[in-house]
């Protein structure tokens, strides 16, 4: 069973910044896309950044310069570097990877909570 280990969340006051990590326990799957998505309070969950094997991101157009997508294919590790948090950055983010069998694997979730 593929795990996926999540770290990072916390709290930080609004202008803060914190970096999410995810890694991936099966060694023995090829990952194609790593991505991550979130849960704001009363939101549907929603597409943070993804990033493919060979290095193409994806943002959502809102956090377009205060997010940083970055991965390690050899350590089967995305991570993910959050800047200048506000308040309704607050939520639950989820680690997701697609393998090559386009087969989609996610984590726990880990907790983001951005004071004002």
């Amino acid at each position: 069973q593929v795990q996926l280990v999540e770290s990072g969340g916390g709290l930080v006051e609004s202008g803060g910044s914190l970096r999410l990590s995810c890694v991936v326990t099966e060694t023995s799957i090829g990952i194609f896309i790593m991505s991550w998505y979130r849960q704001t309070p009363g939101n549907q969950r929603e597409l943070v950044a993804a990033i493919t094997t060979g290095g193409e991101t994806r943002y959502h157009d809102s956090l377009k310069g205060r997010v940083t997508i970055s991965r390690d294919n050899a350590k089967k590790s995305a991570s993910l570097l959050l800047n200048d948090l506000r308040p309704v950055d607050t939520g639950v983010y989820y680690c997701q990877v697609e393998d090559f069998r386009h087969r989609l694997h996610w984590g726990q979730g880990t907790q983001v909570t951005v004071s004002s």
